[in-house]
Parts: structure tokens; C-alpha cells; sequence
């Protein structure tokens, strides 16, 4: 019995070797590299498959395969694929553009309801209000009124203005032509437009170049509102030439060179605290000279009551017209529209210096008094041709008062199915 035990145990022991051995002998054949064999003529190579250990168990996140290719653009649409399309057989290979990518081309068409949008806080302002005032009415009482003027009064559409509209809408009260709240709502959309009815509209390019110089006081945008048209206007066609003639601050000049960067349009600039208007007779010459269809010219934030600072203003564009006659063909104020009749006066000492031929009111979109835009129109004849609804190139909309007082008063798409 105890010759069978030592048999048994030095069998295990001879088998466990054995097995022991091959296994070595396995592991030592897989790390001799395989021999190579040379392909048959016209077969494709390929790389040998690796072991299952050498395999991840799901690929890193830069070789995942890529997921299906976006739909194509509708036809019209102006975007460009990030991928280019594949280069015809035997060409070279194009060389990648070193410009900076363009910006998108402006809308050729009116966008109404874009517009209402941009106008969200001046409708849920000054136009619910007025809108409360008629609800449930089925009879216009001439007390009414009263409460019509406070309205307007409260969103920034001046006393003036507002004492010309209520005159004309109590004789239509007394000639018993306001019956019911739809007349007049409609009275007062036509009172709009008839006060905004004075112009507006894009640049007008009368000439090449056309000067356009830009004046306002600190803050309001002018420098933006610069990059914004000249993001606009390239993306026309057009030669855009930018002045930073705003040279005592020095942010205001690197905020336009960054602009003209971002576009592709050269920038006249002169050292820091040089004469602005040297900077604006240089760039006149230079645009003259090169052939510029549009040159835009920056200039320095100015409180509208120093007298020094409006007279310095007066000399630039004396200066601009030394360097071409007829210029400047445009010259814009930019308001802020959050600073309400503020906005109005400054406009009114800048209109006795300057011949002011247009208003871009910035930042309409943060403001629920949307009345300025009326006052402004009426109490000083100065059209407003363009008005900022967002931090974007495009939000930079030109003015057309029928498309304005349709945004502001008229009903979109989800008033008129909850009627």
C-alpha cells in the first residue's frame, strides 16, 4: 500500500514537470519574431493582427470612428463644409489659406419676426402696457387717454412727442372714428409710422470713397458698431478702410485693429495721443488714393456739454473735408437706447454741431422703453438708420419703419393662434 502512494505521487510529479516544460516552451516560441514570407505580386500587405492582449477594449476617445458625415447645405445657403472636397485625380494638392475665414454674408431680405425678437423687452414693456390698457374694452372711453400718456411718458417717448400723438388721437375720438380697441391700436401703429417715416436705411455710397465718421460719447459702441458695418460691407464686396481716430485711448485703437483683423481691412492709425484730426486726413488720402469704396473713421468719446470737446470734433470733420470735398457723406450718432431721454439730449447738442445725417441706436435689446426711437424721429428730424439688438455682426440691423412698427406693435405667429 504505501509502494502504490509513492508510485501515484511521483507520477503527479513527472506529469507536473512535463506540463511545466511545454508550457515554457510555448511562451519562449511566441516571443521569436515570425518569419517573414514575401507576398505574392499583386497582393495587398498587411500589417500582422494583433493578439487579443494587445487589443484595448474600446478604442481612445481621437480614434473613435467618425460618426456620419452632417447632411448637405440647402441650396443658397452661404456656410462652407469644414472638410474640403476631395481634389481631382493627378492635381496637386491644394495649399491651405493662411486668410482668416470671412464673415457670413448679411441677409439680403427683411426678417420681421427676428426683429420682434430683438425687441422682446421693449414689447413686454412699453407695448403690454399700452396693450393692458385696451383689454376687455369693447367701448373707448376719452379718459383713457390719461393713461395712454403715462404709459408713454414712462418708456422714453418724451413729453413732446407724446402730447402730438394724444392731440391727434383725441380728435379722432371726438370725430368718433376710435370705436372699439382694434381702431385704436390701429391709430396708434399709423401715429408710429408716421413719425418714423422721415428716412433711414443702410449707408448710402454716394461716392468712393464714402467717408462715414462716427461720434458719440463714451460707452455707446461707436468702436463696435465701426466693426459691425465693416463686417457687413465686406462681406458685400466692398473695400472697407478703417481710422482709429479715437487716439487718446489705447484700447479703443487695439479694439479696431482687432475688428480690421477679424474682417481683412487695413487700419490708418497715428501714436497715442496724436491730432485725430491728422488721423482722419491721412486716412481720407489713403482711401482716395487706393481706390477704398468705404472708410470708416473712430473717433473719441466726447461729453456732449464741453464745449472744447465739441469744437475739436467740428475740426475733424472740417479736416476730412480739406482732404475730400463733399466729405464726410455720412455722419452717424450712436446712442445708447438703455439711457432713455438722456439719449435724447445728447443727440440734440451733437445735431447743433454736426450735420447729423443718420442715429444707430445700440443695445435697443436690453431696454423695455422702447418710445426713444419715436422721440428721437419726431423732436429732432434725425432718421434713425440702424439699431444694435445684440452682441453679434448681424444683429446690427438697418431701420425701416414699416418693418419697425410692425415688429414693435404687430402680433407674431403665437399672439395670433392664442386670439
Amino acid at each position: 500500500m504505501t509502494t502504490s502512494i509513492v508510485i501515484v505521487i511521483a507520477l503527479v510529479v513527472v506529469a507536473v514537470a512535463v506540463f511545466a516544460a511545454l508550457a515554457r516552451g510555448k511562451s519562449g516560441s511566441q516571443l521569436q519574431a515570425p518569419p517573414t514570407s514575401r507576398p505574392l505580386p499583386g497582393a495587398p500587405s498587411h500589417p500582422p493582427p494583433k493578439r487579443a492582449s494587445e487589443r484595448p477594449a474600446t478604442p481612445p476617445r481621437n480614434e473613435r470612428m467618425p460618426s456620419a458625415p452632417p447632411p448637405a447645405a440647402p441650396e443658397g445657403d452661404v456656410r462652407t463644409s469644414a472638410r474640403p472636397p476631395p481634389a481631382p485625380a493627378g492635381s496637386e494638392p491644394a495649399k491651405p489659406s493662411t486668410a482668416p475665414p470671412g464673415p457670413s454674408v448679411p441677409p439680403s431680405k427683411r426678417d420681421v419676426a427676428g426683429l420682434r425678437k430683438g425687441l422682446a423687452a421693449s414689447r413686454g414693456g412699453f407695448v403690454a402696457r399700452l396693450s393692458a390698457l385696451f383689454q376687455g374694452k369693447k367701448e373707448i372711453d376719452p379718459a383713457i387717454l390719461e393713461q395712454v400718456e403715462e404709459v408713454m411718458l414712462t418708456s422714453d417717448v418724451g413729453p413732446k412727442t407724446t402730447q402730438v400723438i394724444l392731440s391727434r388721437l383725441r380728435g379722432a375720438l371726438e370725430r368718433n372714428e376710435l370705436r372699439d380697441t382694434d381702431a385704436v391700436w390701429a391709430a396708434l401703429r399709423a401715429e408710429a409710422s408716421r413719425i418714423l417715416q422721415i428716412g433711414g436705411g443702410a449707408v448710402r455710397l454716394s461716392a468712393k470713397p464714402t467717408v462715414v465718421l462716427m461720434v458719440g460719447v463714451n460707452g455707446v459702441g461707436k468702436t463696435t458698431t465701426i466693426g459691425k458695418l465693416a463686417t457687413r460691407y465686406n462681406a458685400a464686396g466692398k473695400t472697407v478702410l478703417l481710422a482709429a481716430g479715437d487716439t487718446f485711448r489705447a484700447a479703443a485703437v487695439q479694439q479696431l485693429e482687432v475688428w480690421g483683423k477679424r474682417v481683412g481691412s487695413e487700419v490708418v492709425r497715428g501714436k497715442e495721443g496724436a491730432d485725430p484730426a491728422a488721423v482722419a486726413f491721412d486716412a481720407t488720402n489713403r482711401a482716395k488714393d487706393n481706390g477704398i469704396d468705404l472708410l470708416f473713421i473712430d473717433t473719441a468719446g466726447r461729453l456732449h456739454t464741453k464745449a472744447p470737446l465739441m469744437d475739436e470734433i467740428k475740426k475733424v470733420r472740417k479736416t476730412i473735408a480739406k482732404a475730400m470735398d463733399g466729405a464726410p457723406h455720412e455722419t452717424f450718432l450712436v446712442l445708447d437706447a438703455t439711457t432713455g431721454q438722456n439719449a435724447l439730449q445728447q443727440a440734440a447738442l451733437f445735431k447743433d454741431a454736426l450735420d447729423l445725417t443718420g442715429i444707430v441706436l445700440t443695445k435697443l435689446d436690453g431696454t423695455a422703453k422702447g418710445g426713444i426711437v419715436l422721440a428721437i424721429c419726431d423732436e429732432l428730424g434725425v432718421p434713425v438708420r440702424y439699431v444694435g439688438l445684440g452682441e453679434r455682426a448681424e444683429d446690427l440691423r438697418e431701420f425701416h419703419a414699416d418693418e419697425f412698427v410692425e415688429a414693435l406693435f404687430g402680433k407674431g405667429e403665437d399672439e395670433v393662434a392664442a386670439a
